[in-house]
């Protein structure tokens, strides 16, 4: 018989971490959002951290839920609940096993002291199911242990499941049945909130401020943006294009914003790097678009199915030519849906391209969504054409920005050129004084931007905001950072908006710092560098090139040991 479990001690009543584990093909991913939802529905805030292989069929692949009181998106590395749907994932983490965790087991293939097991074949033949259904006798029996009443779990079954729902739900009754009731679980007063991944509000906060066209090449870790655009396309009444390359993708985008679509691409750092100069291209010609980097780890493939943040660099420096850019980068889905909706809205306002910078991570974790975040976004109004007097698309205003008109607008020839032009869009190439003044007249509009996004709140700053002590992150490791900041007293600092380089905001945030300790996903802590070229030292670094998370608990460690 499996052991009880000692709540003294253990925090459980403060939060619990359950990892679902198997291969590829498995279905461990879709088992752990079901339980995630199940811990929804008792009023937990829930986070689900994605690890998997570039495989279709094998390998190991694990969903880590972290459920706590309050909003979390920090992994941690102990286990409380291990569900192991085949042998690999109980040898590779039976060793984060907490001393009163419980691992529940494909009883075929492994054997452990600290759980039980239930027999995948016994299920399969049992029940005459395809062996990815056995896993709904794993969430039974898992959702039993922890006390969650039947009714909560046939509600999310119901919900959740698209076929075979009766079947499913005897199949998840049955492990229901094998489990004791080892802790019980405690309703919260709060609300349940939305799960959700950092593509899908992406997605969503482009469509809130108006997103009329998105262009894709599938490529992990941003194509899931492609496929729930896609597949809500009728609903968000958009139109949403799959093209052979990257470089498709994004001169359809051009086309489409100069036609008058609010238009958005995604892809990771290879596809983005086929973009660079079409960013050049869209600079000169005035031309709105936002462009979604989803960052995995390179150089070249790299780590296609693991997450990085080492295209930093790259990023602020992309494409030729003196011009300015945005860039923003979320650090958790309520991030991902607001600077989505503040990027598509920038890139309008001041028709330029903005670089939505965010990394697998972000993109593909899962997260309780904050519905008061959708308020905060709607459509800027662009600057039109008043439609006297003949059109010119780059007239030279005091402001720097050109009122637009779009292909097919009565009474307007409308001209985009990636050359260096007349007010009307005719190529320049001999009057000296009139390029100075088309320079001088994208500097005036860069000077506005950069005086805007001053006042964005483009650095953020958490934990304790006088302490002389301070963490500065940026990414999905805001989440890791904050707790870590909270725990130990100390300042952190997290950047939302890299490009315009927000100089007074930072230098505001770092006042009264002494020691200042970067935490980054990459090799040699690009963001550092930003920093320096802004007079502002790091004194220390923590980085990770794994492709991997840092872990909560290890993240600490470190920064205990920095900080001294």
């Amino acid at each position: 018989m499996v052991k009880s479990i000692n709540n003294k001690n253990k925090n459980m009543d403060e939060e619990y971490s359950i990892l679902v584990g198997g291969a590829a093909g498995e279905g461990s991913r879709m088992a752990g959002l079901t339980i995630a939802k199940l811990l929804n529905q008792y009023g937990w805030r829930v986070s689900i951290y994605e690890d998997y292989q570039s495989l279709i069929k094998g390998g190991h692949s694990f969903s880590k839920i972290r459920a706590t009181k309050k909003v979390n998106s920090a992994p941690k590395r102990s286990i409380d609940f291990l569900i192991a749907l085949n042998k690999e994932t109980l040898e590779k983490h039976k060793k984060d096993l907490d001393k009163d965790g419980i691992a529940i087991f494909d009883a075929d293939s492994s054997e452990f002291e600290y759980g039980f097991g239930l027999s995948s074949k016994q299920i399969i033949e049992q029940f005459q199911i395809i062996p990815i259904m056995k896993n709904s006798a794993f969430i039974g029996a898992i959702a039993k242990t922890i006390g969650i009443e039947w009714e909560i779990v046939e509600k999310v079954f119901r919900k959740e499941v698209k076929k075979e729902i009766e079947k499913n739900l005897a199949v998840a009754k049955f492990g229901y049945d094998q489990a004791d009731t080892l802790i019980k679980i405690q309703k919260l007063k709060n609300e349940p909130m939305p799960l959700i991944t950092g593509n899908e509000t992406t997605a969503l906060g482009a469509v809130k401020a108006g997103l009329g066209f998105y262009a894709a090449y599938p490529m992990t870790p941003a194509t899931s943006i492609l496929h729930f655009l896609a597949e809500h396309k009728a609903d968000f009444k958009i139109d949403v294009f799959q093209a052979e390359n990257e470089i498709s993708v994004i001169n359809s985008a051009l086309g489409a914003a100069s036609a008058g679509k609010r238009s958005m691409v995604g892809t990771s750092g290879g596809g983005m790097a086929l973009m660079a100069e079409a960013i050049s291209f869209a600079a000169q010609g005035e031309i709105p678009v936002v462009l979604v980097n989803s960052q995995r780890p390179g150089p070249a493939t790299g780590l296609p199915t693991y997450s990085g943040q080492a295209d930093l660099k790259f990023s602020l420096n992309m494409g030729h030519g003196d011009f300015d850019k945005i860039l923003v980068a979320p650090g958790d889905a309520d991030e991902s849906f607001y600077l989505s909706g503040l990027a598509m809205n920038l890139a309008w306002k001041y028709q330029t391209p903005v670089l939505f910078l965010t990394d697998k991570n972000v993109s593909e974790s899962t997260f309780s969504f904050d519905t008061g975040i959708v308020s905060k976004i709607n459509p800027v109004k662009e600057l039109l054409w008043d439609g006297k007097g003949q059109y010119k698309r780059y007239l030279n205003t005091k402001s720097g920005i050109s009122p637009m008109a779009f292909y097919g607008q009565d009474n307007a020839t409308v001209r985009v050129t990636s050359y260096e032009h007349y007010e009307d869009g005719i190529t320049l190439e001999e009057e000296e004084d009139l390029i100075i003044a088309m320079n001088k007249k994208k500097e005036r509009k860069y000077a506005a931007m950069k005086a805007e996004i001053e006042k964005l709140n483009p650095v953020k700053v958490y934990g304790n905001k006088n302490a002389n002590k301070a963490i500065i992150a940026w990414g999905y490791n805001k989440g890791l950072a904050k707790e870590v900041a909270e725990n130990l007293n100390i300042k952190f600092i997290q950047p939302v908006i890299m490009q315009p380089f927000p100089i007074k905001a930072m230098q505001k945030a770092l006042k009264g710092v002494k020691k200042l300790v970067l935490v980054e996903s990459s090799a040699i802590g690009q963001l550092s560098e930003l920093l320096a070229q802004n007079s502002i030292k790091v004194n220390d670094k923590i980085l990770n090139c794994t492709g991997r998370s840092f872990y909560l608990e290890d993240l600490q460690k470190e920064v205990s040991k920095k900080i001294k």
